[in-house]
């Protein structure tokens, strides 16, 4: 008896001693796997950018091609969570890693079949094996995985290792993570995903080569049945509900295939301002899930775009930039670099290799009126030979098919009919090293020489310089810095940057308006423009240019100044017809992208006052000289002599001939008001 005491206590203190042990071993395994610190893993996620409208414009996955965005546990439908956990691991928030129901009977089948095919995973053990190992079926891999799996429980919480799991898994296609799928399949944020697509997509990991909708759209619905009757099951949703899902018609996206994207030559331009100036890294813009928000509108854009195509077809090798600024705000709204950006990226909406020909002369005539110059200053129009250097170089320039009035001409004919020899006359008589501080004031860094040719734009610029410069003028003299991105955000919202686009008044409005109200005579009859002026709705002030290489048409509203270039790569010249593509460009864009925007006069500043002038003598209209027409002057600059004495032996000028008193200008603001 006393023989079997001593084996049943030292049975005991064995016993005791295993445990305590196991106890200290266990204790310190938790210490070791508390303390250790997870491997560090890089989640790739898709950068996106959007247009003002909020509308994605295009997505960087990366070198991977991984398209995923990463987001929070609560902006997951609650459908798609339980979805997910009833048929992946319905007792996910009741064990600590492992299931040991399934892992028994994966142990027992795959001892059966002599092979490791039977699996068991809970959503912790597939977040371990998707974060840091690979999908092969080998021991040493499982080992890892359940050293990883009870380290990731040991350090996050229960939302967290769901919230990564449904942002890691693979649906397909290259979706990863479920706001990739969702906005992939159905369009729409995972927040907003009812009970039937978040059954659907639940049943796509589990073989995205056979449930994806996009390949086999019956074997996707069995999978849903399967799931839905799986939420049954485990109380998340009663019989009725899942009976109704499976028969709910979905809205499936057509699978997008590889297409050239939207804007691309805008997309590029971004790409680089948020890498070589804001100091955005490659691998943040590319896979860092960050979200740039831009000033693009894509309705401008594609209108823009179809304005272009219907000028010239895409084969062609004419080539077309256009430009379109808010001037207001400085805002790029439309960006076409070429005709065919698959066949060629180079983006020539800033390429100053190009002349603008007469559409550089709004910039001599700015600074002519600047310098006490006014509409009624005269030039006479013909032949003409203007020496420079000191009289040691003679130029002479020529009208458009050597066609001349033959008399004096004032300013408003000479913008309408592009005039060249006025504008020559105006530049030698101003200087031209004040036009060209001009250009610099009004954003045009291209190189510029001080001869007499510059008034006839010989000088290269880009449509970007255009737009922008043009933006001033349609902007009453303020500058605001051309802007293509809004702000930048991380992947968790945080600013990187946001734009504050500065604004300088570099000329008084007065000025400007002046210019305006003549540049809106080129889409009059006589004027370069008027082939168009049936398809513009609205007022509108600009200036073409033509040279042998190049055709321009740069324009503007008071709520868009856009630029249009056409011309060949290579030098080639363009012919008659390819020269007259600009203008009627211009006039769809701007007219279609400003459809759902009333018509608005030009704002009219106090500095302005208009009087009715007689066109031949340059002088104050009356009854006497009745061919008048209505002028706007800078208030000082206006003419203060009458063309003759009135009808009644006076001076006087009648009512209805003289508009310059304050009624008048009072009117013409409330009008704009």
């Amino acid at each position: 008896m006393a023989r079997w005491s001593r084996i049943i206590q030292k049975t005991f203190s064995l016993l005791f001693s295993c445990f305590v042990i196991g106890a200290v071993v266990l204790f310190a395994l938790f210490l070791y796997f508390r303390a250790q610190t997870l491997p560090v893993s890089t989640i790739t996620q898709t950068s996106l950018i959007y247009d003002i409208q909020g509308e994605v414009i295009d997505s960087y996955h990366g070198a991977n091609n991984q398209n995923r965005q990463v987001i929070a546990l609560k902006d997951i439908a609650p459908n798609l969570i339980h979805a997910t956990l009833a048929i992946e691991d319905h007792r996910f928030y009741d064990h600590w890693g492992f299931d040991p129901q399934g892992m028994a009977r994966a142990v027992f089948t795959d001892v059966k079949s002599l092979s490791k095919e039977q699996g068991a995973s809970t959503i912790t053990q597939q977040l371990a094996r998707n974060l840091y190992l690979n999908h092969d079926r080998t021991w040493s891999r499982k080992f890892k995985e359940a050293m990883y799996t009870v380290q990731i429980e040991m350090q996050l919480s229960k939302d967290q290792i769901l919230e990564q799991y449904l942002n890691q898994i693979y649906y397909g296609h290259s979706a990863y993570g479920i706001e990739a799928a969702s906005q992939m399949f159905l369009g729409k944020s995972a927040k907003d995903l009812t009970l039937a697509e978040s059954a659907l997509l639940a049943g796509i990991p589990k073989g995205p080569k056979f449930f994806s909708p996009y390949l086999d759209m019956a074997k996707a619905k069995s999978r849903q049945k399967i799931i839905l009757d799986a939420m049954v099951k485990y109380n998340y949703i009663p019989q009725k509900d899942a009976d109704q899902a499976f028969l709910e018609k979905l809205n499936i996206i057509p699978k997008k295939e590889d297409q050239p994207a939207v804007a691309p030559y805008f997309r590029d331009y971004v790409r680089t301002l948020a890498i070589e100036k804001l100091g955005i890294s490659d691998a943040a813009f590319d896979s860092g899930g960050i979200k740039v928000f831009t000033t693009l509108d894509l309705t401008a854009q594609h209108i823009a775009e179809k304005a272009i195509a219907k000028q010239i077809n895409k084969g062609e090798e004419l080539q077309a930039a256009l430009i379109a600024i808010d001037p207001r705000n400085g805002y790029i709204k439309a960006m076409v670099g070429g005709t065919n950006y698959s066949a060629n990226q180079f983006n020539r909406v800033f390429a100053n290799t190009r002349q603008p020909g007469s559409s550089f002369k709004p910039i001599v005539y700015l600074t002519a009126l600047a310098n006490h110059y006014t509409v009624m200053t005269h030039y006479k129009s013909e032949p003409t030979s203007f020496t420079y250097d000191n009289g040691k170089q003679i130029y002479t320039p020529s009208n458009f098919s050597n066609e001349y009035e033959k008399t004096d001409i004032d300013m408003r004919k000479a913008i309408a009919k592009s005039d060249n020899i006025y504008a020559v006359h105006t530049i030698t008589d101003l200087g031209e090293d004040k036009v060209i501080e001009m250009a610099r004031k009004m954003g045009i860094t291209s190189p510029l020489q001080p001869l007499p040719s510059l008034a006839l734009g010989t000088f290269p610029v880009s449509p970007y310089e255009m737009a922008g410069a043009f933006g001033i003028i349609a902007n009453q003299g303020v500058k605001v810095e051309p802007t293509a991105i809004v702000r930048i955000e991380d992947a968790r919202g945080h600013i990187l940057f946001e734009a504050h686009p500065q604004k300088q008044q570099i000329i008084g409005s007065a000025y400007t308006y002046v210019l305006t109200n003549l540049m809106q005579s080129v889409f009059e009859e006589g004027g370069t423009g008027y082939r168009v002026s049936d398809l513009m709705k609205r007022p509108v002030a600009g200036k073409t240019g033509t040279t042998d290489t190049d055709a321009w048409m740069v324009g503007f509203t008071p709520e868009l100044s856009t630029a249009v270039w056409i011309g060949y790569d290579r030098g080639r010249n363009i012919n008659t017809v390819e020269s007259r593509k600009a203008a009627p460009i211009f006039a769809e864009f701007t007219e279609g992208t400003l459809a759902a925007v009333p018509p608005k006069l030009f704002p009219v500043p106090e500095t302005v006052v208009s009087v009715y002038i007689d066109p031949k003598s340059g002088k104050l209209a009356n009854d006497a000289c009745p061919n008048s027409q209505l002028e706007a002057f800078v208030q000082g600059t206006e003419p203060t002599e009458y063309c003759a004495k009135a009808k009644d032996g006076t001076s006087k000028t009648p009512d209805t001939a003289k508009k310059n008193s304050s009624w008048w200008n009072d009117l013409k603001r409330w009008w704009n008001e």
